[in-house]
């Protein structure tokens, strides 16, 4: 058996016995970053905006101040639902340290909107694409109001904070 051969057929057995936690960890990881300015005035994800394919991991890593990476969603406060109806909402719980972090696997196709919850009011909020947009995050803000909803409504500066869908679509990476 030649060199290349023995190589070739002994690459095509392990990858085979790979196990799916050995091949998540070559998965995409997207970082986000949890930022503020000296005093805390000012407060935003980096980037705010990004389209990503499904299966990637986004990881938020605070860089300055306190923050949360909650999802907009029932579940978290009672906040209106803005990612799709079947993926799984998340809160990273309160981020302290410089290079803490927070990850979740994004694998539902659709809009994924969420928030700083400290910083909420302040419009520190963050939009992810993941394949093409759709589900509850594609709709307007105020939408669930129709359907008698009595859920918590965004804030109007973090409405205005948001990059726009098409924006995103376009740019791929949208920042501050």
């Amino acid at each position: 058996m030649l060199r290349r051969q023995f190589l070739a057929t002994g690459g095509l057995v392990l990858a085979g016995l790979a196990s799916p936690a050995i091949l998540r960890a070559f998965a995409k990881i997207v970082d986000i970053g949890m930022r503020s300015d000296e005093d805390g005035a000012k407060v935003w994800f980096d980037p705010i905006g990004i389209l990503i394919e499904p299966g990637t991991t986004i990881r938020w890593t605070i860089l300055e101040n306190v923050h949360t990476a909650t999802a907009y969603h029932p579940d978290n406060d009672d906040h209106s639902l803005r990612i799709p109806t079947a993926a799984k909402p998340w809160d990273s719980d309160y981020l302290v340290n410089p290079g803490d972090h927070f990850e979740v696997e994004l694998t539902v196709p659709g809009v994924y909107d969420y928030y700083c919850a400290p910083h909420e009011q302040a419009g520190m909020v963050g939009r992810i694409i993941v394949g093409e947009p759709s589900g509850p995050g594609a709709l307007p803000f105020d939408y669930f109001k129709s359907q008698n909803q009595g859920w918590e409504e965004v804030p109007d500066l973090a409405q205005q904070a948001f990059p726009s869908i098409d924006k995103i679509m376009h740019d791929g990476v949208v920042r501050v």
